[in-house]
């Protein structure tokens, strides 16, 4: 079978994409490696159009459950490893070896986490060293942790440790922190975060868990060590854009270079939304439009065939 549209990727702008497609009655299919993504990180929304609070879990949950009222399929725990273009049809190659033909394509895969890349980080990934806050807190209830960054991100996270924790340093690699001042009053008066500038974590020790956090003073220019039991990483966010190097073309931050009119990509029948791309801000809100626009573009492109 050949679908009309293949929407890779299945968060926010995804999501949406599969609304627009079900609601356009295209043959779609939604594959993704896993369902929500970044949004699920996030314990409280506050700038979502129609909710005055809602957590990033019950967001997608929501989304997820209206592209299922349109009766569009999922394909969760599917991770695309190639596209390929043959006589108009584009094919996708996945985890499972699968190939999946489509005439049209929407690429919204969203970001990944960056790593710090240091020694002991991949051993202890999992072992103390995390990467999500609303997803692992509450298992570090009574620990001292460390949070690397200093923005926004590394703000929430302190934030979200505050009912768990008994103490949290937050490095900063930079001479300041630069996260929104109201978060940083708030983890201030809480008597439970200490904030480190000028820090860059050099190393990652144990046995089993993560037991040491050694980071260079670039101050004095000397190393120190802090005694934790946890290392949350919050030092920015990559695009998922790998499977498609070499395909479509990219900027210098390997974000999907798409016009702004339309979310077509440099390749004809390939569109591309949220965070993944070239878009300038990454919010809920603006993955959400981008993810219509590119199904209506799809939809469009499909009509002109």
């Amino acid at each position: 079978m050949i679908y009309d549209l293949v929407i890779i990727g299945g968060a926010t702008s995804g999501l949406t994409a599969g609304i627009y497609a079900a609601r356009k009655k295209l043959n779609a299919v939604i594959l993704t490696k896993e369902i929500g993504g970044q949004t699920l990180q996030t314990e409280s929304i506050e700038n979502f159009p129609g909710f005055e609070k809602i957590s990033g879990p019950e967001l997608i949950d929501k989304m997820k459950e209206q592209v299922q009222k349109y009766g569009l399929p999922i394909k969760s725990g599917t991770e695309v490893k190639s596209i390929s273009k043959t006589d108009g049809v584009f094919e996708i190659s996945t985890n499972a070896n699968d190939k999946t033909t489509a005439k049209s394509l929407i690429i919204a895969t969203g970001k990944n986490p960056r790593r710090l890349s240091v020694p002991g980080e991949k051993e202890f990934e999992n072992k103390g060293v995390v990467y999500c806050s609303t997803c692992d807190a509450p298992l570090f209830g009574g620990k001292t942790v460390v949070v690397a960054g200093g923005g926004n991100s590394g703000l929430n996270s302190a934030f979200d440790l505050l009912k768990y924790a008994v103490k949290i340093y937050m490095l900063e690699a930079s001479d300041k922190i630069i996260g929104d001042e109201f978060l940083q009053e708030k983890l201030r008066t809480s008597g439970k975060v200490v904030f480190i500038t000028d820090a860059d974590i050099k190393e990652i020790k144990g046995a089993n868990f993560v037991e040491e956090i050694i980071y260079l003073d670039k101050k004095t220019g000397g190393e120190k060590t802090l005694k934790v039991q946890g290392l949350f990483v919050n030092v920015g966010w990559s695009p998922s854009s790998a499977f498609i190097k070499g395909f479509l073309k990219t900027n210098g931050y390997g974000e999907i270079i798409t016009d702004p009119k339309t979310n077509e990509t440099s390749v004809k029948g390939v569109f591309a939304s949220g965070d993944v791309t070239d878009v300038k801000y990454k919010q809920c809100v603006i993955a959400a439009g981008e993810g219509a626009k590119a199904a209506l573009s799809a939809y469009d492109y499909l009509k002109g065939k």
